[in-house]
């Protein structure tokens, strides 16, 4: 991700999560940040998906994933959570955390796929009765030929 796409993926945000959106200025800040890092993915030169994840080994922290609803259950997802471990277990990461929707099962099988297990609840995360799961899955080292839940062969998680 550059400075150039976050009027697009602040669009999309805004789009996605009309509750909760980040403001602009917090992405400003996540790509100045040396611990994050963020990926888009592009259609015709337009923003279509984005991730990011904060990596303080030996933790990863997927920060966000979104897809423009017209592109979902193309396999943009998994793309992008591919991305965040490889570039997580190339920081020096050992496992990953994230935070979802209680509400949101579509995601939810897409981390439980890359082996992400539900840890924790934390209660009124995303505001009054809007929870949060809380997930982790380990990352092993590239090299390691596994096989996801999918069947895809990854190098990602155990």
């Amino acid at each position: 991700m550059q400075p150039g796409d976050l009027d697009r993926v602040h669009a999309l945000e805004t789009e996605l999560f009309p509750e909760d959106a980040w403001p602009r200025a917090m992405f400003d800040g996540e790509l100045a940040h040396p611990t994050r890092r963020y990926w888009v993915i592009t259609r015709d030169r337009e923003v279509v998906a984005y991730a990011g994840m904060m990596c303080i080994p030996p933790v990863g922290d997927v920060q966000t994933i979104a897809v423009a609803a017209e592109h979902e259950g193309n396999g943009l997802g998994s793309a992008l959570l591919r991305v965040l471990h490889e570039a997580a277990v190339d920081a020096g990461a050992t496992e990953m955390m994230l935070e979802v929707r209680a509400d949101n099962p579509r995601a939810q099988a897409l981390y439980r796929r890359f082996g992400y297990r539900h840890i924790h609840t934390r209660a009124h995360y995303y505001g009054p009765g809007h929870d949060a799961l809380i997930m982790r899955c380990e990352l092993l080292p590239a090299g390691r030929d596994e096989r996801s839940a999918d069947g895809r062969t990854i190098h990602e998680h155990r």
